[in-house]
This record gives C-alpha cells, sequence and structure tokens, in this order.
C-alpha cells in the first residue's frame, strides 16, 4: 500500500514543507528519489510522481525549495519566488544539499542509493546539485534550465540523464551544446535525450502555449527512459 504524506523539515532557521511517499508492505530501506519542482513549487504535479516512484519500489521525496506556505498561484508569484533563488545560486544548492541528507536520513531510504530529478526550474537545480560535488547515485533534468551558476563546478559524481525538448526556447540548441561540453569536463557518466518537434514543459498537462506544450509522446518516452536509468543506477 503507498502512503504519502507532508513532510516538514529545516534548513537553517527556514522550516519546509515537503511530500513523501513509500510503499507500507515492507520496512526494509530502499532505493529514495527526490523530486524537485518547476518555479510554481511544490503542487500536486510533483506529489502525484512521488507516489509513481512508490509505486515502482522508491521511497520518493517531492522537496520544497522555497519554504512553508510559499507556493505561487499566479505566473509573476512563481517568478518572484524563483528568481530569489535564481539569483542566489550558492543557497539553491545549499537547499538541494539539505534536502538530499532530509532523505539519505530517513529510515525508509538506503543512503547508498539515492537520485533526484527535477522539472523546468528543478531540473536546473539538479544539475546544480551534480554541480555542487554531491554524493548521490543519479540526477535526472527533465525540460530544465542549463545555464550553469558563477561557482566553479565540482567534480560530478552522480551519473545524469538529461531529457530534453530540442525546440525549448528555455534552453537552446546552443545551450544544451554548452551543457554537454561542461558534462564533457566535470562528469564521467551523462547523457542527453532530446525529444524532436518538442518544446518547454512537455510533461505538463496544462502547457499550451507556443514553444511550451504537452507532448504526450515525450512525456511517456522521457518518463520510461527515466525509469530504465533508475533501474540502472539504483540497483541494489
Amino acid at each position: 500500500m503507498i502512503e504519502a504524506r507532508d513532510h516538514v523539515y529545516t534548513v537553517g532557521e527556514t522550516e519546509f514543507e515537503g511530500w513523501f511517499a513509500c510503499d507500507t508492505a515492507t520496512s526494509d530501506p530502499r532505493p529514495g528519489v527526490m523530486i524537485a519542482h518547476a518555479f510554481g513549487g511544490l503542487g500536486d504535479f510533483d506529489k502525484k510522481q512521488a507516489e509513481r516512484l512508490a509505486g515502482m519500489g522508491h521511497a520518493a521525496f517531492a522537496i520544497d525549495l522555497y519554504g512553508k506556505g510559499r507556493r505561487a498561484t499566479t505566473r509573476e508569484e512563481a517568478a518572484a519566488l524563483m528568481g530569489e533563488l535564481n539569483t542566489d545560486r550558492p543557497l539553491l544548492s545549499a537547499r538541494m544539499n539539505a534536502s538530499l541528507q532530509e532523505l539519505k536520513a530517513m529510515p525508509q531510504v538506503d543512503p547508498n542509493r539515492t537520485a533526484a530529478i527535477g522539472y523546468c526550474f528543478g531540473g536546473k537545480a539538479v544539475l546544480d546539485l551534480a554541480r555542487s560535488g554531491a554524493e548521490f547515485a543519479a540526477g535526472v533534468s527533465f525540460h530544465g534550465v542549463y545555464d550553469a551558476p558563477a561557482e566553479t563546478t565540482a567534480k560530478m559524481n552522480a551519473s545524469l540523464l538529461i531529457l530534453h525538448g530540442w525546440d525549448d526556447p528555455l534552453a537552446t540548441p546552443d545551450q544544451t551544446v554548452t551543457l554537454a561540453a561542461e558534462l564533457t569536463e566535470h562528469c564521467s557518466d551523462w547523457q542527453i535525450l532530446a525529444f524532436g518537434h518538442t518544446g518547454h514543459a512537455f510533461t505538463n498537462p496544462n502547457a499550451n502555449q507556443p514553444g511550451m506544450m504537452f507532448s504526450a509522446a515525450a512525456d511517456h518516452r522521457s518518463w520510461d527512459a527515466m525509469s530504465r536509468f533508475l533501474q540502472e543506477k539504483l540497483a541494489g
């Protein structure tokens, strides 16, 4: 049976409210996967993905990057919340690292088998976690944003899978090639899977703007690719 619930945690003096899901049929530690949300903050989409991952045998933790009660209701609010972390990338990295440690400390989780996935802004957050040199097995970015922070990229210990819409206006072909060069220098195991005629937000059923459109095919293919990647990297 999948059990899902709020999970409140603190980073420094700030309180955060994530969402934790796992199968209660076993008490054995299992791989842990954290989910980093898009620019609107933790929402129903992220909770659903956590429950899907729990159904696959993972302990899944949809994290909160903005703080308890800080959720956007408009695009303007979302942009403002995201802007706070876009202009302070060390803070974004610190919150990602703290969330990873929170996941590893959970009794349901094998701390030696952890992964991080992220959507849009969350994809950038996963890349910044890897750029910090954090110890986790696998990172997956769904239609993420690729600009590197000013801070020097450390050796990336995680294997990385980048799931990318080739026509994404927020991650152009040139920016994607630049990311590939960064990964070639710092990451020993990386791959980019690009979907043709596909833009940003291809996993979001509500995305319906030019350049940012849901794609049922890319959504299915990206989830399938992620599932196989996690199975490989989180095997006991």
